[in-house]
């Protein structure tokens, strides 16, 4: 493509020079002729020719694009080529010049070129910042030519695009490609203060609903992360309301970080390798058209350092969205502590599907362990840090406040470990632990926990019977709902010990019920204290006598496997099969003599337990 420009009148460099080049004298001597020295300016694949009366003296290569031009219309406005010791050419042309790691590349270098010859060069928001740091590079000042190109592009970047925030925009983003020219220079530091000062002043006077100033959100989240970090520090230092900034952050994070709103509900699936667990989450959007790994790790850390100190500021969801995200991209342990600790200071807000933080595996972290214990399908370690930096925080609060946040984290952790507990390879040690890691005065209630128990023995039927009295002790049955009591007494995946706790437990609470009276508060300390004491006594009597009943069950046994011993000595005879008969009536009626008479010695505690012992003796009857 070929187009013909208009010629432009040629300036010297110095006013003082000797004249001892032909080319120069001549354009001293015959001005008028030199109106016509860019006759054509023909374009080719990789190169660029003017054409003129005049022939050209000078090849100057940018990037993959030669530039075949005049030299003096170049020296008398660039000194950073009027400078240069060109070295004469071993083509046709004049001298040869390579122009490195120019900004802007060739585009920008065609523009001025046109400055150069005189020709109308037209600025915009895309060009400005290249033009304006190729001129520096080409040192293009006044001292070399009243108006230079430096002069031209600073007044309009200062007085055209900083006053638009469209324009704005736009520059800043062509200046990702033009560091650190563009940094040196302080265009993107006068773009980003442009910016934040005009988002700061519309949330300063738009009044308190956030809805409302969230405008700016979209413009400044298509921006390359340091930029956008630069220009939240800005919009913070100008007071703008956390709740703001906060929204901003969590606006951009959606946009750069696929997968961040991928959530977990309970166990979706597992499968088993040869010796691993297996599980993927697919994270989409980020194969196609998205950043890589280590650019994304640097959105991460950007955004953790840039997020405001205020609870308010950011809900509880987005820190543990941002907690498995960088534990997906390998981000640096000091990192993953500071998300564990400001979930932790907010963990009461979060939810049960938030905290299942699956075991990723990813290169960095190289193959999991093949012990089982640790191929669980989610991270208990990091919950079991969590719920550490959360009781850190609560023993720095009130006491009021205190309570209050234990009784909800509570209830947040026993759903937490209903659904871990159908994880196949969590140890019981992990699960107790982490049940055990709030105080006991924490939960007011056990249903939950008993729930939790209860789902995992029955997701590890073959745990053994020494397993399931140490994971029950975990549970209080005094503090279980009589629903709750109700269904534990039928459940026969509990101890026998345990039943029987939760048989006394039930007997008391419907006496109370029925009597019309309500449990003493828990905060009552010397009534609870009694409480206890009355019901530990208890329980031990009812300890005592379920012992004698097993020794008196025992020597029974004995007795019977005598007899079969001695039946079986005398089977050839057949008037021993009704004498053997009638000793073992009499065995059966003397056992029957001696638990009625143990009955009769304990008349008043038979009375208030009646239906108690009867459970048990169908227990016994069945064991």
């Amino acid at each position: 493509m070929t187009k013909s420009l208009p010629a432009a009148p040629l300036r010297s460099p110095t006013s003082e020079s000797n004249g001892t080049d032909p080319a120069y004298e001549q354009s001293i001597v015959i001005p008028n002729r030199l109106i016509t020295i860019a006759d054509t300016f023909d374009k080719k694949e990789h190169s660029r020719f003017v054409t003129s009366q005049i022939p050209t003296d000078l090849s100057i290569q940018v990037q993959d694009v030669t530039f075949n031009v005049h030299k003096y219309p170049l020296v008398s406005k660039c000194g950073y080529i009027g400078r240069l010791e060109l070295q004469p050419s071993i083509s046709n042309f004049g001298y040869d010049l390579k122009l490195e790691n120019l900004p802007g590349g060739a585009e920008a270098f065609e523009i001025i070129l046109k400055f150069c010859y005189g020709l109308p060069v037209d600025f915009n928001s895309y060009s400005i910042a290249p033009l304006r740091c190729a001129s520096e590079y080409l040192d293009m000042s006044e001292e070399y030519e009243d108006g230079n190109l430096i002069s031209k592009t600073e007044a309009f970047l200062t007085l055209v695009i900083l006053s638009s925030w469209k324009e704005t925009i736009t520059v800043i983003k062509s200046c990702e490609t033009l560091s650190p020219w563009a940094e040196n220079l302080q265009i993107v530091r006068r773009c980003c203060d442009s910016i934040a000062w005009k988002a700061s002043r519309e949330n300063s006077t738009s009044g308190d609903i956030v809805n409302e100033e969230g405008w700016w959100f979209e413009d400044v989240a298509t921006l390359r992360i340091d930029h956008f970090a630069r220009i939240i520090t800005t919009v913070k230092a100008k007071g703008t309301k956390p709740e703001i900034i906060g929204k901003c952050i969590i606006h951009y994070a959606k946009k750069w970080l696929p997968g961040l709103d991928v959530e977990l509900e309970g166990l979706r699936g597992y499968g088993y390798g040869k010796n691993e667990l297996q599980f993927s989450v697919s994270i989409g959007g980020n194969e196609e058209g998205g950043v890589g790994h280590k650019e994304q790790r640097t959105i991460i850390e950007s955004l953790v350092s840039i997020l405001p100190p205020q609870q308010e500021a950011v809900p509880c969801k987005f820190f543990l969205q941002i907690l498995k995200m960088a534990m997906v991209y390998s981000a640096s342990p000091a990192l993953i502590s500071e998300l564990e600790k400001r979930v932790g200071m907010m963990l009461e807000d979060a939810k049960v599907n938030d905290l299942l933080i699956p075991n990723y595996k990813n290169e960095d972290h190289g193959k999991l362990v093949n012990s089982p214990e640790h191929n669980t399908m989610h991270n208990i370690d990091v919950v079991q840090r969590i719920v550490e930096y959360f009781l850190m925080q609560e023993q720095q609060q009130q006491q009021k406040q205190q309570k209050i946040g234990k009784i909800s984290v509570s209830r947040l952790l026993d759903n937490y470990l209903a659904e871990i507990a159908r994880d196949p390879n969590l140890s019981i040690t992990k699960f107790q632990v982490l049940a055990e890691s709030l105080p006991e005065n924490a939960r007011t209630c056990h249903d939950g926990l008993y729930r939790a128990i209860d789902t995992y023995l029955k997701s590890h039927a073959s745990l053994a019977e020494h397993d399931r009295r140490r994971l029950c002790k975990i549970m209080n049955c005094e503090k279980l709902s009589l629903d709750a009591c109700t269904h534990a007494a039928q459940n026969e995946r509990l101890p026998l010990r345990t039943v029987v706790q939760v048989l006394f437990s039930e007997q008391v609470k419907m006496r109370t019920a029925m009597q019309g009276k309500e449990t003493a508060p828990r905060t009552d300390n010397s009534e609870q204290e009694e409480s206890q004491s009355s019901n530990s006594l208890e329980i031990r009597n009812l300890r005592t006598e379920l012992e004698n009943v097993k020794t008196r069950m025992g020597g029974l046994q004995s007795d019977y496997a005598e007899l079969q011993r001695e039946y079986e000595k005398l089977s050839h005879r057949q008037k021993i099969v009704p004498g053997w008969s009638s000793g073992w009536r009499k065995i059966k009626n003397s056992f029957h003599t001696k638990v009625e008479g143990d009955e009769t010695g304990n008349q008043q505690r038979r009375s208030n337990s009646t239906s108690r012992r009867s459970g048990w003796r169908r227990r016994l009857s069945i064991s």
